[in-house]
């Protein structure tokens, strides 16, 4: 096996992985939300997020972890 099959392997197993962090946009399209919304919800601090450089991502937990908040509100009300 060459060094070239043994990283093409690599890199195909790493697209099988689910992913760690999303777009804003991606995190949008999860709570079929718009981008602006969801700008809102992380300037706000009800939707986590983090910068890595200039890129603002969303952990990919963020979004289901977001809905259950807003679920045990909706139900302590």
């Amino acid at each position: 096996m060459s060094i070239a099959s043994v990283e093409i392997d690599r890199l195909t197993e790493a697209r099988d992985l689910p992913p760690v962090l999303l777009t804003v946009e991606e995190a949008a399209r999860c709570l079929r939300i718009g981008r602006t919304t969801c700008y809102a919800l992380i300037r706000a601090g009800e939707l986590e997020s983090l910068t890595i450089g200039g890129l603002r991502r969303v952990p990919a937990d963020a979004p289901a972890a977001y809905l259950a908040r807003r679920r045990a509100e909706q139900q302590a009300a």
